[in-house]
């Protein structure tokens, strides 16, 4: 998505360790009307396919999913990230580790939220190592949902996760793949 590739290039940070800080339109300060541009993409790579529920994992990829629920007429469900009091009933879990804080989360999903019934679409901010996705893809298993596609704004084409994930045969798609990053000149390079 070109739109997505010039706001990166114009507002993103490229920092040592794989690092791509976006903060200013994506993940901190967020540009609805970017979201909303990006959902209606979403809408179009993924038409035609019985999507009932958008999946995502706090924090970061809530904003987006919501716009994209939005769009697609349908509720918006996040893996939370920590228990509290006012989660009650049976849970889905699964452990993922964070590429971004380099730790490992116990996540959960409300047994009421996520079935067998539903066909989801799960949204995130970034794809790097696959690690968040496989633990919302283990999920939707142990909910008997359909997974009907993935849809990620970034994807570090440089790490292995969405390669995998393709060539396990999910309908993965990322709005921008980045190749490279130079954190020495702030060079980014995108697959076309």
């Amino acid at each position: 998505m070109e739109l997505l590739e010039e706001r990166i290039r114009r507002d993103g940070v490229v920092k040592a360790g794989g690092v791509l800080k976006v903060d200013a339109f994506l993940n901190h300060q967020m540009d609805i009307e970017l979201f909303s541009q990006m959902a209606e993409e979403w809408k179009r790579l993924f038409a035609g396919k019985p999507i009932n529920k958008i999946l995502t994992i706090e924090a970061s990829g809530i904003g987006i999913a919501a716009v994209v629920a939005h769009h697609f007429g349908v509720p918006v469900v996040f893996a939370k990230k920590t228990q509290s009091i006012n989660l009650d009933g049976t849970m889905y879990s699964t452990r993922i580790q964070s590429f971004t804080h380099n730790r490992i989360y116990d996540v959960i999903v409300s047994t009421r939220f996520l079935g067998p019934d539903d066909h989801v679409l799960i949204i995130d901010d970034f794809l790097a190592n696959g690690c968040a996705l496989r633990g919302l893809l283990e999920i939707c298993e142990s909910a008997g949902a359909t997974v009907e596609g993935i849809g990620i704004a970034i994807e570090k084409g440089f790490q292995p996760g969405g390669d995998e994930l393709r060539e396990a045969g999910y309908d993965l798609q990322s709005l921008a793949i980045v190749e490279a990053m130079d954190p020495a000149t702030g060079a980014i390079e995108f697959r076309s």
